[in-house]
């Protein structure tokens, strides 16, 4: 797989990355052997980025912080051949609030350190603020990450669903190498404001759930859903908003039958057409599905495919959470 600048900091990494988040939760029960084996087919075959966060996954063959863990072990013998990401500042879920944020600069130096033991590593390569924290300026978060830098302990430094403002803010701090935010056929909010501002920046973007958290593949029914399967909660895949976002599907397959390929590869080749300084990390635990993400990086879409895609964001019907 070709190689490309993430952000204009120095980080090179392959045209498209994996994420392991659902290796170890929100879809379902996971097999760590097949996880392990999906990673090590994934560098076979030249993918170098693969995303993690610390908040990822309290259960498995290696307990608490499950995925970070797991990567550990399945890098053991390969960590030079890796661009390694993980994330920090979600503490916790709850019920009544959400998401628990904790991005303070002694929590920071806990963190990574924390991260460090748990990926068996003494450096990570890319380390994102994973949600900023509404009771901390994020010039303080920003600036404790900075110094991991200066000790070694963290090459580049990302950020994660941040809005314009914030990525302005964050990069006066401390030089960012890239931003992660959910981007697909159906979520691209972040055209508005967030990607002209990583672009005028400098910024690499790194789209999370480019498949529509496997909707864009074409797979997904109400009748797919496993136990522990996040999708069951959410919007876009409920009711009548699911039944209309199957006719978005149909465009997406359309397209996929005239090109012979995969829907879910031309869900990718759409990101991989926006430019390349677009990296998504699409996530799979089965070898088959990273064998066919990562061919959706040669996949060329024409012009008029292009602008029939386009169109499919404005008949999306349901919230993305």
């Amino acid at each position: 797989m070709r190689q490309v600048s993430l952000g204009s900091q120095g980080l090179r990494v392959s045209a498209q990355g994996l994420g392991c988040m659902g290796m170890s939760q929100s879809y379902g029960v996971g097999n760590d052997v097949e996880s392990i084996a999906t990673i090590e087919r994934a560098l076979d075959l030249g993918l170098t980025m693969l995303d993690t966060a610390n908040v990822y996954g309290a259960t498995g063959l290696y307990g608490v912080g499950a995925n970070e863990k797991l990567l550990g072990y399945a890098l053991r013998n390969r960590r030079d051949d890796v661009v390694l990401a993980t994330k920090f500042g979600i503490v916790g879920i709850s019920p009544d609030i959400g998401f628990e944020l904790r991005a303070d600069p002694d929590y920071v130096r806990a963190s990574v350190d924390a991260s460090l033991k748990r990926l068996g590593t003494d450096h990570i390569d890319l380390y994102y603020l994973h949600r900023v924290d509404p009771n901390v300026p994020i010039e303080d978060t920003i600036g404790a990450m900075g110094e991991l830098v200066a000790d070694g302990k963290v090459g580049y430094l990302g950020v994660s669903e941040v809005t314009a403002e914030q990525l302005e803010r964050a990069h006066r701090t401390h030089p960012i190498s890239a931003i992660q935010s959910e981007y697909s056929l159906w979520t691209r909010d972040i055209e508005d404001a967030v990607l002209p501002t990583a672009r005028r920046l400098g910024i690499g973007v790194v789209p999370f759930s480019p498949l529509g958290r496997g909707f864009l593949t074409g797979s997904v029914s109400t009748a797919s859903f496993a136990d522990g399967d996040m999708r069951a909660k959410l919007p876009r895949f409920q009711g009548e908003a699911m039944d209309a976002n199957l006719r978005v599907v149909e465009v997406v397959r359309a397209v996929a039958e005239e090109k012979d390929a995969l829907p879910g590869q031309v869900a990718l080749a759409w990101v991989h057409a926006r430019g390349e300084d677009l990296v998504p990390i699409p996530g799979t635990k089965r070898v088959k599905y990273v064998e066919q993400n990562i061919a959706a990086a040669d996949l060329a879409l024409g012009a008029s495919e292009l602008e029939r895609l386009d169109a499919v964001a404005a008949q999306v019907t349901g919230s993305r959470y």
